[in-house]
């Protein structure tokens, strides 16, 4: 807690930076989940739409979702 933050503003400042951009990144994870285990027709084209994201990374986005998706489906 307090150590780290006391100590943020000297040289290894990619540590207070690191640990908050994994917080964020559980949290978002963890906020799709709460969404989409419910398992109803607005979960599914939720979680279609937010994987459908992925897809704008240039080159393997498409590929990666269709990964995740386990194939295409309608």
């Amino acid at each position: 807690g307090r150590g780290m933050y006391y100590g943020s503003y000297r040289a290894p400042r990619t540590l207070v930076w690191v640990i908050g951009t994994i917080i964020l990144v559980a949290m978002m994870g963890i906020g799709f989940l709460g969404y989409v285990l419910p398992y109803g027709q607005m979960s599914l084209w939720a979680a279609t739409v937010i994987t459908n994201l992925i897809s704008a990374i240039p080159w393997i986005g498409q590929d990666i979702v269709e990964f995740v998706w386990g194939g295409f489906s309608v």
